[in-house]
């Protein structure tokens, strides 16, 4: 998509998005996990009847809301973002209205603890997003202007950037609406043995569609401002860097805008990518941590906490250190750019590679205090650590020469902030504490290792190769495998644990046959 639109139409789209974002947070998103949770108790105790009903209740709420939201983000597009930038994100409307009906139909499902249908469904929607995005926004640039060719004019450049930032947001909108049709699909195919069940369960007394919307009201209405103050950070830094700093200072606007998209189309998203897995695991442990609390098991609940953050962390912060010896390749790897903008985006992800594990980990203790019902304490949290966070990017950017790597560091402080703060609830609600050596130790111990071999396989590669893009491939790959071989041999995992990894027997085998773990 870079290739396509430029770090301009990135700066324009990712501008929009963030506000689209936040207000599909607040009206949207947090669906899936809230409706999980509640419909989750009502199954472990086999009320199939009364989970039902706050299904359909579910659907009726996220219809207004949706609808709500959708018509606030068209018609107050521009009291959102700047002139330029309106038709872009009024393009991401329809998307919340959609999305809010997705949402409860992967609730559905996951609470009850089959995260299949939802996989497939994000799978498929991220296919049609991308083809989409980057079709659409090539269509319209090449319809409006006549070839890709950026033209001298700013005026050109600010026109093509719009078309391209316009043609990204209908991939959005695409992806979200494959995704609507898959799951109704599956629900149809479901639909006889649902109501089957239904008709088995003996208990006829359920509430009343408004006492039922009262309760989603009341479990979704946290789920929300939490996960909302949460994001505010990416709208925050939006609003500081593209509408702040402007008024403040002298700036050439389409420069800023550039640069904001390098910042946020470039090496936030690459830094972004490890949390897709602490986000899907949150996802699923919801419904089992919600089950367990409601069958008073709380030393389970504490089992799967443990076993939650440890497998989180031994992911992300190899992804961390990675992502940090391997910068520039990386980023060379997956956009083209001139020198200078490359430089940029190198030194902004080094500096937000750190942020990785802390989101990683903030993240999932999100999700378990919500789980836990303790769902005012993420609000709290992310409260606190906005207001250092914003105090820090305005001083960073008013009184020192930082630019942008000011908002890289006032984002990692965020981010450490929050997973400071939310592991500590954590650890006062359930009355745990996380096992240190193998949990963050050992790993980070392994990872840094495992950056050196990077950095030093990548720099002997090149030598060999001359190619930055197969260097790069080659060394992430290696890599990866002496990491896993480390981990192991310092007894960072157990082989317990490493069954439940995807394909964990066969990973159990091949150290077994490598000799890193015993018979």
């Amino acid at each position: 998509l870079h290739n396509v639109i430029g770090s301009l139409g990135m700066g324009y789209y990712t501008s929009a998005y963030n506000y689209y974002s936040i207000i599909l947070l607040i009206s949207s998103y947090s669906i899936p996990s809230a409706i999980s949770k509640v419909m989750a108790q009502k199954l472990a105790v086999r009320e199939y009847r009364y989970a039902h009903k706050i299904f359909k209740c579910a659907l009726i709420y996220v219809l207004a809301v949706g609808g709500a939201a959708s018509l606030f983000l068209y018609f107050g597009a521009g009291l959102l973002v700047g002139e330029k930038v309106v038709p872009v994100l009024r393009t991401f409307a329809p998307t919340v209205f959609i999305y809010g009906i997705l949402g409860v139909l992967r609730g559905y499902f996951q609470a009850h603890k089959s995260m299949v249908q939802t996989s497939v469904s994000q799978i498929l929607e991220q296919i049609a997003n991308a083809v989409v995005t980057v079709g659409a926004a090539y269509l319209l640039i090449r319809s409006h202007l006549g070839s890709l060719d950026v033209p001298a004019q700013e005026a050109g450049q600010i026109e093509r950037a719009t078309y391209g930032a316009i043609g990204s947001a209908m991939g959005t909108g695409a992806g979200v609406l494959v995704a609507l049709v898959f799951m109704a699909g599956v629900y149809g195919l479901n639909y006889r043995t649902i109501q089957k069940r239904i008709s088995r369960d003996k208990m006829k007394e359920v509430d009343s569609y408004g006492q039922i919307m009262k309760i989603i009201t009341m479990v979704v209405t946290p789920f929300i401002l939490s996960t909302a103050v949460c994001n505010l950070s990416g709208v925050i830094n939006n609003s500081v860097y593209l509408k702040l700093l402007p008024s403040m200072r002298e700036v050439d606007e389409v420069a800023i805008n550039a640069r904001w998209g390098i910042f946020n189309g470039q090496a936030l998203t690459i830094s972004n990518i490890p949390s897709a897995f602490s986000t899907a695991m949150a996802a699923a442990m919801i419904p089992t941590v919600a089950q367990l609390l409601a069958a008073n098991d709380l030393a389970g609940a504490r089992e799967k906490i443990g076993m939650s953050i440890k497998t989180t962390m031994i992911i992300s912060i190899p992804c961390a250190v990675g992502l940090f010896a391997l910068a520039r390749p990386v980023v060379g790897l997956l956009f083209k750019n001139t020198r200078q903008d490359e430089d940029l985006a190198t030194v902004l992800l080094m500096a937000l590679a750190l942020s990785v594990v802390f989101y990683a980990l903030s993240a999932l203790n999100n999700q378990i205090l919500q789980g836990l019902g303790r769902v005012n304490i993420p609000i709290i949290n992310a409260g606190i650590a906005l207001v250092v966070q914003t105090v820090t990017a305005i001083v960073l950017l008013f009184f020192t020469d930082l630019d942008l790597y000011g908002i890289a560091i006032a984002n990692t402080l965020y981010s450490f902030l929050m997973c400071v703060l939310n592991q500590r609830a954590v650890r006062r609600a359930v009355g745990y504490r996380q096992e240190i050596i193998g949990t963050f130790l050992i790993p980070g111990f392994a990872a840094l290792l495992m950056g050196a071999f990077a950095w030093a396989s990548y720099e002997s590669l090149l030598m060999l190769t001359s190619s930055p893009r197969i260097s790069v491939v080659i060394a992430i790959v290696l890599a990866a495998v002496v990491y896993f071989a480390l981990l192991l041999l310092f007894r960072g995992i157990t082989e317990e644990e490493l069954l439940g990894f995807p394909k964990g027997r066969l990973l159990v085998k091949l150290a077994k046959k490598c000799r890193l773990m015993k018979s």
